[in-house]
């Protein structure tokens, strides 16, 4: 069994050297395992791809990717999904918070017939908002994607090549892991790691960064929100039908009652709004189909230092120049 790491990297300059360190470290451990590192610097306002560069020339081990600016965590893990070679599939963080020591867990829950298993932690070490937006992005996808309630996705994952393969199936932009996963197999499992405190810096998820992932979320594997809005709509109308009725009943039955100039603008205020945000989620729609048929791309590659030329391919409709995993 091959085993392949691979992080996405954004900041992480002064934490990333002590990742990988760590997983050579837990490999030691299981000399019968062969094994892979794949960093993609999801263009990183520091110098961590120069970091990742100085490993990759230094260890045949590691591959270095760094993309030409930032595309979002899921689409560097795309990326280096494309890169590597590994008939298990290990996805972690840079920052030092994943449990590398303990991602046999996972590994060990795949030879049990899982085909992807999630690291669950029982205590997040997270700020409050951080927890409130991952809590939300859970129920969203309880919703709209059909993810079963008991299971706790993560950025710490171990899954399987067939579900990669069918993952790299997905050209477009926009790409969301989550998604991906739950339409590819059922066979998903947690088993509980522990969370570790943050080593230095702040979560590079911003409040427009939570808020571009729940929308990526709700609007990329999934027409749910289109018939929310259709419902809504026509609950709308039906209030606004039942309230008509009322006011010309009650005004044949009390002529003296004034025309009510306030009701009447609190209901053109309520209508309208309703109106705008679903237009807003059908333009939503409209807009990633459009961006989508003018071929943005899900990542560009600037650059590439590691062995991809020995990288074999696995069916995954790979090819160094797709990628840009040409060694440098």
């Amino acid at each position: 069994m091959d085993i392949s790491f691979v992080i996405p990297c954004y900041n992480s300059a002064g934490t990333i050297e002590g990742v990988v360190e760590e997983i050579h470290a837990l490999m030691s451990t299981h000399p019968e395992q062969k094994y892979e590192i794949v960093l993609v610097s999801d263009g990183s306002p520091d110098e961590v791809y120069s970091v990742i560069a100085h490993m990759a020339q230094g260890d045949r081990r590691v591959t270095g990717v760094e993309l030409a600016k930032n595309f979002g965590q899921h689409a560097a893990l795309m990326a280096g999904y494309r890169c590597c070679s590994g008939s298990v599939i290990v996805s972690l963080d840079d920052d030092g918070q994943t449990p590398v020591d303990e991602s046999f867990k996972l590994i060990d829950k795949l030879q049990q017939g899982s085909d992807v298993v999630y690291g669950s932690y029982p205590h997040i070490r997270q700020n409050p908002f951080r927890v409130l937006g991952s809590r939300i992005n859970d129920l969203m996808m309880v919703v709209l994607i059909g993810k079963p309630r008991q299971i706790r996705t993560t950025s710490f994952f171990a899954c399987r090549r067939f579900v990669i393969t069918e993952m790299l199936r997905y050209h477009n932009s926009y790409p969301y892991l989550a998604g991906l996963v739950f339409r590819t197999t059922n066979r998903i499992n947690t088993v509980e790691v522990n969370h570790r405190s943050r080593e230095r810096g702040i979560s590079n998820y911003s409040l427009h960064k939570l808020l571009a992932l729940w929308l990526n979320g709700a609007t990329a594997f999934s027409v749910k929100p289109l018939r929310v809005a259709t419902v809504f709509g026509g609950l709308c109308a039906l209030v606004g039908f039942v309230w008509t009725l009322f006011t010309i009943v009650h005004k044949i039955l009390n002529p003296s009652v004034p025309a009510g100039y306030s009701s009447m603008m609190a209901v053109l205020l309520f209508t309208s709004g309703m109106i705008m945000i679903l237009l807003g989620i059908i333009g939503e729609y409209v807009g990633r189909t459009y961006i989508i048929q003018n071929m943005s791309p899900q990542y560009v590659v600037r650059q590439t230092t590691g062995a991809l030329d020995e990288k074999p391919d696995h069916g995954t409709e790979w090819t160094k120049n797709d990628c840009g995993c040409n060694s440098q």
